[in-house]
């Protein structure tokens, strides 16, 4: 039995175990991004990486605070806001989002045209994996848990309920997805930036499907934050693939 939330205790402190799993699945994620980045034959000017790793941060952050909180906009523009809540509440859809809106920006300010999105797509992969370790071990401490369930998957996450593990669903859904992705990148037949465009798409798709067995505030037919804007990126995605593989059939035409 596992006593939820998990803590562990270090330096003479009780530290809860998401943060913890969060904080090492970001280290180790750089640390395989850039070492994949000294591998890649792929090279930009120094000015357009730090644009980029910039514009990425920059819009990741914002995009997983504003879209974390809009999940439950009753509290945000109530008299129950709080700032510290505010900032410890995020979301990794939010992150992906506007982490590329800050990405293409910063690729446009500094005239980068080329797709710099293959590169993180198994970092992101890992981190996100090790990330949804630490929110499985949280409980239902955290709103990232999911509803209650009489499947035969039910666990009980800290209450007395048989709940949907969520995080579990997500670890596994991000194994075979990698799995994919890497069989697909060892056939070497697409055009740089379909990968990550493969990667975002079923992510989505899986986030939209998912959000419909966890808590969330339903703002338009039934569909809550997450869900309207993993639709918008769904949308998005099935546009910039749809141009991808154009782009593949003219190279084929042209090289046959």
């Amino acid at each position: 039995m596992i006593d939820f939330p998990l803590k562990f205790e270090m330096f003479g402190s009780t530290i809860l175990a998401h943060p913890v799993f969060e904080t090492a699945g970001i280290f180790l994620a750089m640390r395989y991004y850039f070492y994949l980045k000294r591998k890649s034959t792929e090279k930009m000017p120094l000015s357009h990486s730090l644009a980029i790793l910039i514009g990425a941060t920059a819009g990741a952050l914002i995009g997983s605070k504003l879209i974390g909180n809009l999940e439950k906009p009753g509290v945000l523009f109530g008299e129950e806001f709080l700032f510290i809540r505010f900032w410890t509440s995020n979301t990794i859809t939010g992150g992906l989002a506007f982490g590329l809106m800050g990405v293409e920006l910063a690729k446009k300010i500094v005239g980068h045209k080329e797709s710099t999105g293959d590169l993180i797509v198994f970092p992101l992969l890992l981190a996100m994996i090790i990330g949804r370790i630490g929110c499985f071990f949280t409980g239902i401490y955290e709103e990232t848990y999911g509803l209650r369930t009489d499947s035969v998957f039910g666990m009980h996450l800290g209450d007395q309920y048989l709940r949907h593990p969520v995080a579990l669903y997500e670890i596994i859904f991000l194994l075979v997805l990698g799995f994919v992705i890497f069989r697909l990148k060892k056939s070497k037949r697409f055009v740089s930036g379909f990968l990550f465009q493969f990667f975002m798409l079923n992510y989505f798709l899986f986030r939209f499907f998912l959000d419909f067995i966890k808590p969330h505030e339903s703002l338009f037919l039934s569909l809550g934050t997450i869900q309207i804007l993993s639709l918008l990126m769904i949308f998005y995605y099935i546009y910039t693939i749809k141009k991808s593989f154009k782009l593949m059939k003219k190279v084929s035409v042209y090289n046959g």
